[in-house]
């Protein structure tokens, strides 16, 4: 119990720190503005219980950069049960917020009426994917609400910055961008796996194109889904002097066939790093492209595009 004074138990009390001045000041934390659209994230590939986590953990990550962030998951593969559907997530935000206008108007509350999109649909996609896309924007249709949609996350040089730690998870790179020191299995040739066509392949390769940089080996692009490209591109680096080969997914995860993966990493003969999952960086793009989206100035460290 506690007394006016303070705790009776003779606990500190941990007192607000009074705010600083001049120019040394830190900045005030930044919050989503009061009723901002949500941010939904949608979610391609088979809905699993992996899945979802990961998912989970990328909203985490951008609901800590900015504070009273409304958020939504939705899977392009959902059922609607435990998986709710991109277009079932949409429909019933936008539901929410006419009922919470039309709440406050009841309680004769002077409110605006809702304008604007009631949600920015960011693409859980590394790269372009025509197909997933035009899927995403079907789902964004046919959800009568109005959302909008942003572009995929890449390329960025913070996942040139995920891919290397990628690599070096996997000991396949050194962790450290100045080479202090040795890492015996360390490739000297990557090979940076992708799907979606040739356009995602092009976009790999600016992330590539940045990876190489830190790494100071080879990197080139390879279409997972085109048959015989990554043993192509495999032989194209031994054939300039590459001797040990590693297979880095360009690639979020929920978005790669399974089993794709293993095989490519079989027909290249090398080892093969994780996809990009939930690093922190995939969490701080997708609050960029949010932030983007509506003008918003993105908090202190995020991303800028």
């Amino acid at each position: 119990m506690s007394s006016p004074t303070g705790p009776a138990s003779g606990l500190p009390v941990r007192m607000p720190r009074p705010r600083q001045s001049g120019r040394h000041r830190r900045p005030e934390p930044v919050a989503a503005p009061e009723g901002a659209p949500a941010l939904v994230l949608a979610v391609p590939g088979a809905p699993a219980p992996a899945t979802r986590s990961l998912a989970e953990e990328v909203i985490s990550i951008a609901r800590s950069e900015l504070p009273g962030l409304d958020v939504g998951i939705g899977y392009l593969d959902g059922d609607d049960a435990e998986y709710p559907t991109l277009e079932t997530v949409l429909a019933q935000n936008a539901a929410r917020r006419t009922e919470r206008y039309e709440i406050a108007m009841a309680a004769g509350r002077e409110v605006a009426a809702p304008e604007g999109p009631a949600a920015v649909v960011v693409p859980l996609l590394a790269g372009p994917d025509n197909a997933l896309m035009r899927r995403i924007r079907q789902a964004v249709m046919d959800s009568r609400s109005a959302a909008e949609l942003t572009d995929v996350l890449g390329p960025h040089p913070l996942l040139a910055e995920a891919l290397h730690v990628r690599l070096s998870e996997a000991g396949l790179a050194r962790a450290d961008r100045a080479r202090l020191f040795t890492v015996a299995t360390a490739a000297d040739g990557i090979i940076l796996a992708t799907v979606g066509g040739e356009e995602a392949v092009q976009a790999a390769g600016i992330t590539g194109m940045l990876l190489a940089a830190r790494l100071a080996v080879p990197v080139m692009a390879a279409a997972l889904d085109h048959e015989g490209a990554v043993g192509a591109i495999a032989d194209q680096l031994r054939g300039s002097g590459s001797v040990q080969l590693a297979l880095a997914p360009y690639l979020v995860g929920p978005e790669l066939p399974e089993g794709l993966l293993d095989a490519a990493a079989k027909e290249a003969g090398c080892a093969a790093a994780e996809a990009l999952g939930a690093y922190p960086a995939i969490g701080k793009l997708v609050l960029a492209q949010y932030t983007t989206a509506l003008g918003i100035t993105p908090p202190q460290g995020s991303p800028s595009r």
